[in-house]
C-alpha cells in the first residue's frame, strides 16, 4: 500500500511539474509579445519559475527547468509580489482623477 501511495505522489509531482512548466512558457511568451510592458505578468512568470525551481528536486525523472533563482534573486522578486499584493509601484492601479467642483447652482 506505501508503495502505491509513493507512486501516485511521484505521479502527481511530476504532472504539477511538467503543468507549471508548461505555464511558464506560456507566460514567458506573453512578455515577449507585450515587449515586457505588463508587471503582472512578468511577476507571474517569476512566481511560477519559482514554483518550478522548488518542485524540481522532487521530481528526479524530470528534466531540469532552465533557470534558477539563488537567494539574492529570490529577495527580489519577493519584492516585486509584495508591490503586487499590495498594488502598488508598477503595480499601482489608476485611480480616477478628483476634480474639485465648485458651486452647483445653475448660473441665473
Amino acid at each position: 500500500m506505501n508503495a502505491d501511495i509513493e507512486a501516485a505522489r511521484a505521479r502527481q509531482r511530476a504532472k504539477a511539474y511538467e503543468e507549471l512548466t508548461d505555464i511558464a512558457s506560456r507566460l514567458q511568451l506573453l512578455v515577449r509579445l507585450e515587449n515586457g510592458a505588463d508587471p503582472h505578468v512578468g511577476s507571474a512568470l517569476h512566481a511560477v519559475r519559482f514554483a518550478v525551481t522548488m518542485l524540481w528536486p522532487t521530481t528526479p525523472d524530470s528534466p531540469p527547468p532552465g533557470y534558477s533563482h539563488d537567494s539574492e534573486y529570490l529577495h527580489h522578486l519577493a519584492g516585486h509580489w509584495r508591490e503586487a499584493a499590495l498594488e502598488i509601484g508598477e503595480f499601482a492601479v489608476e485611480r480616477p482623477a478628483l476634480r474639485l467642483v465648485g458651486d452647483t447652482k445653475p448660473p441665473a
